[in-house]
């Protein structure tokens, strides 16, 4: 999921999308509307005719990297933690989200007739200057609005985009702005792994009736340099970016209220993503799964009951009032793990048309042990 606001938030677009309210090519979510619990929006049997992640598949890069017709949905996760030449923290996320709205694009005489609608998140966490901003877009695959695909791979969303630089090692320019929250960035992104696949190789599963999967790999160490503005300032920063790439046409099952997701950088080389599902009653859904990368790229299954979550922490959202976990436990015994993650801020919260918390977080080694960074994204609550 970085994951997994993947796995479901791009599906979620299907409840939200109604023709009338798409009518023009750029929106943004109005400010005083509820945001949509993901519980009401993911409920319910998919759409007959779409493709289903019921089978492991053979990957091919690069084809892969670009868009999986049949497919409902899809998207292109990157998050990253920067830093500039003095040492001041940044994490951002650009996330593009394709959805289809059938099986197969219907004839249609209109330039502005389109099977798919796009949707992109873009935020930037400025921890000194403490301050969190977001912003969101949608917009129809029609008149060069919106679009994904391509030699080389073009992932855009009006004037927001990822682009491909290079086959190998894979790369990527990221470029996005809104002038409104005050903020910028324009990255390049060089992988420095392989391609990680997720899952049972590369099917992973939500849940137990067929086809509650998704495609799901990941790019989990992506050297990054470029610019970064927040107000009237302009920052060159470099770190690490992660990307997660998932196409699915899942849902949630009707016990699932949510999720927790990690993607960890550790200092020793090694990559750690998990993502917890929640049920209904608090309790960890047995689909929880997760992947550890080792620092030679050799890739191992993480199972539920290998990891251990404790939340010894909260924070209440002045603007939602909803709860979040604000530091968590994470053990892996038997990898040798003990960890603390703490965000850089509290308050990452995105209020947008669907409302989770997804932040830059510390990550502290407990008894001594190994540190890093890495994005956390918690929905459901």
């Amino acid at each position: 999921m970085r994951r997994l606001t993947a796995i479901f938030i791009a599906a979620a677009l299907i409840g939200l999308l109604s023709l009338a309210y798409w009518s023009v090519g750029r929106q943004k979510a109005p400010e005083k509307r509820e945001a949509l619990g993901v519980n009401r929006i993911l409920a319910g049997a998919p759409a007959a005719g779409f493709a289903r992640a019921v089978a492991p598949r053979r990957f091919v890069f690069p084809r892969d990297h670009g868009p999986h017709a049949g497919f409902r949905s899809e998207w292109w996760y990157f998050t990253g933690n920067l830093t500039d030449g003095q040492g001041r923290r940044f994490g951002y996320q650009l996330t593009l989200f394709r959805v289809a709205l059938a099986p197969q694009a219907p004839v249609r005489g209109s330039r502005w007739g389109s099977n798919e609608i796009f949707m992109a998140h873009f935020a930037v966490t400025d921890v000194a200057g403490k301050r969190f901003r977001y912003a969101e877009r949608f917009s129809r695959a029609a008149l060069g609005l919106a679009g994904a695909g391509g030699t080389p791979l073009a992932v855009r969303l009006e004037d927001w985009s990822a682009l491909e630089s290079a086959e190998r090692p894979w790369s990527m320019k990221l470029s996005a702005a809104d002038p409104e929250a005050g903020m910028a960035i324009e990255l390049d992104l060089r992988s420095l792994t392989r391609e990680i696949l997720n899952g049972e190789g590369g099917l992973s599963r939500k849940g137990g009736r067929p086809g509650n999967a998704s495609y799901y790999y990941s790019m989990p160490r992506m050297a990054t340099s470029g610019t970064i503005r927040v107000g009237q300032e302009s920052y060159r920063v470099s770190g690490l970016s992660w990307l997660d790439r998932e196409w699915s046409t899942s849902a949630l099952e009707e016990e699932q209220a949510g999720w927790d997701w990690f993607a960890l950088q550790l200092d020793d080389g090694r990559d750690l993503m998990f993502y917890r599902l929640r049920r209904r009653d608090g309790s960890a859904d047995p689909h929880s799964a997760g992947t550890l990368v080792t620092a030679d790229g050799a890739s191992r299954q993480l199972r539920p009951d290998q990891v251990q979550l404790e939340a010894i922490g909260w924070w209440t959202s002045p603007a939602s009032g909803v709860r979040y976990p604000s530091v968590w436990r994470m053990r892996i015994p038997a990898h040798g793990i003990d960890l603390e993650l703490t965000p850089r801020l509290a308050d990452q919260e995105l209020a947008a048309s669907f409302r989770y918390w997804e932040g830059a977080v510390a990550v502290r080694g407990r008894a001594g042990g190994v540190g890093g960074s890495g994005y956390v994204e918690m929905t459901g609550y």
